[in-house]
């Protein structure tokens, strides 16, 4: 019974359920029902609640040696965001995740994860939920937070694209005191981030990040493409110290059969791209998407919603294991209808006046070629026609080099970006540099080591020491790997070779 001058009491919180050391069940990560989401463009995957991001959190062993940082391009220290959720610490966890990755709030609605697949808890059951985790802390936790630079070093470094390669080094030499201007040639930032739809990411996540550099020296310039008007040697006769190339891969790879010109052959990744630029990306109601990466996925799941009850097939020259798309789109695929054809090429594409059959032929995988995958062989008298009004051709894309000169003599991947031949990706002529990456996260990398070779190569200039990155919000602890952390994780040659 209350007295006069006393309050109520409070019952004390109820703890939340601590799971067993090794829990092998995820918490389930909220998801729009499958006959909701196929009629829209709007977000799939949801937020933990609190208190199923803190019990997510708990399931982590927290690994003496972190399998998950070492996996991660970037080497984000998830083992550090995860303890300091599970420790309901929501404002350092946000501060872990932006300390190591400045576009966190785009990575955690895109990543592949690859740190999942190293999960300890994976042998045992479902790995921890990490890039949601990583969601977590940013909507948790205090995540408006500001970088800061250290002493200005007086040098201007030019990036040309304004991509997650391009972002990731403006960042890096932002922090690092340098003047830095990204140029990039399309109205909006983001390159690779404006390929990928709405219902996994949207514009407003990259300006999030975005809005974290305000008190860097980083300026951006758009629509501007350095290479015809402005040759990348030219910037640095105006003064630039270094000039990096973060050019992407904004062409798509044609198939170069018969048809391909035909009405109703679409290109996914301009389709993808008018899609974020909010124009009409018109299909049919009978589709084939030829590939088997990610932009192919990203273009199936988005016909599914344009056709409004279309039939969406895929088609791929081999099998569904030796597919290169992130598992997790492949089943919301599978969930969202779309049909699969393994084993199958296309030959040609059969029309009058605009698409009405794709003709494919059978395919048995040989002995392994150079790249180490079994090579594609096409099965004489085993062609068959899939009748179809729309064909979206999916099966890669490349650098746009036009106008870029031939000293510079970039080296072009087998998925189409360039890099810089030596060791520290410097091209032909000295000073400038170039990087790119499979994925957001593995451009980000690309372009985090391009920008330590940069700052490197100035400071040996000046006859300094390399120096580590410095703690991007003005403290006076450096950056250093983890705790356990036990080798290098950056492969300077993940993808040669691979179609």
């Amino acid at each position: 019974m209350m007295t006069a001058g006393t309050e109520a009491a409070i019952p004390p919180a109820v703890p939340a359920k601590t799971p067993p050391k090794l829990n092998p069940v995820r918490v389930h990560v909220p998801e729009s029902p499958v006959e909701e989401r196929v009629h829209n463009f709007e977000e799939i995957i949801h937020p933990y609640t609190l208190e199923d991001a803190v019990l997510e959190a708990k399931r982590c062993i927290q690994c003496r040696r972190p399998w998950c940082v070492e996996a991660c391009p970037i080497s984000q220290d998830c083992r550090e965001y995860i303890l300091k959720l599970a420790e309901r610490d929501f404002d350092g966890a946000a501060r872990v995740t932006l300390r190591d990755d400045p576009m966190a709030t785009t990575l955690c609605k895109v990543c592949y994860h690859y740190c999942e697949d190293a999960c300890v808890v994976k042998k045992k059951g479902v790995p921890i939920a990490i890039r949601q985790l990583k969601r977590s802390s940013l909507e948790l936790g205090k995540s408006d937070l500001v970088y800061v630079a250290q002493k200005p070093r007086d040098q201007r470094v030019a990036i040309v694209g304004g991509g997650p390669a391009g972002v990731m080094a403006a960042w890096e030499l932002g922090i690092r005191g340098y003047g830095v201007t990204v140029y990039e040639q399309e109205e909006l930032l983001g390159g690779l981030v404006l390929s990928i739809p709405s219902y996994r990411v949207t514009d407003r996540e990259v300006q999030e990040d975005l809005a974290r550099f305000r008190d860097l020296d980083v300026t951006f310039v758009k629509s501007t493409k350095v290479g015809v008007t402005l040759p990348a040697e030219k910037l640095l006769e105006q003064g630039y110290a270094a000039v990096l190339l973060t050019l992407g891969t904004p062409l798509h790879r044609k198939l170069n059969i018969p048809g391909e010109d035909l009405p109703g052959v679409v290109p996914a990744l301009r389709m993808l791209l008018d899609l974020h630029h909010g124009r009409p990306a018109k299909v049919g109601k009978r589709i084939m998407v030829i590939g088997g990466g990610d932009v192919a996925m990203d273009a199936i799941r988005s016909s599914v919603r344009l056709s409004q009850g279309g039939e969406v097939t895929l088609v791929y020259r081999r099998t569904e294991e030796e597919m290169p798309a992130d598992r997790e789109e492949l089943l919301g695929a599978k969930e969202e209808g779309v049909k699969f054809l393994w084993q199958k090429a296309p030959v040609r594409i059969v029309g009058s006046d605009r698409v009405e059959g794709l003709v494919v032929q059978r395919v048995e995988l040989g002995p392994p070629d150079a790249s180490g995958r079994r090579a594609p062989v096409l099965v004489p008298g085993s062609e068959e026609t899939l009748p179809c009004d729309t064909v979206i051709v999916a099966v890669g894309q490349r650098s746009d080099t036009t106008g870029f000169d031939s000293d510079l003599d970039l080296r072009v991947t087998a998925q189409g970006w360039v890099e810089g031949k030596g060791p520290d990706l410097m091209t032909g002529v000295e000073g400038v540099f170039a990087a790119g990456g499979k994925s957001v996260v593995y451009a980000m990398a690309a372009g985090m080591r391009a920008a330590e070779a940069i700052d490197g190569y100035l400071r040996k200039k000046k006859g300094e020491a390399p120096a580590p990155r410095p703690d991007p919000f003005g403290g006076s602890t450096p950056f250093h790997l983890p705790a356990g952390y036990a080798k290098a994780n950056w492969n300077p040659n993940p993808t040669y070779g691979k179609a």
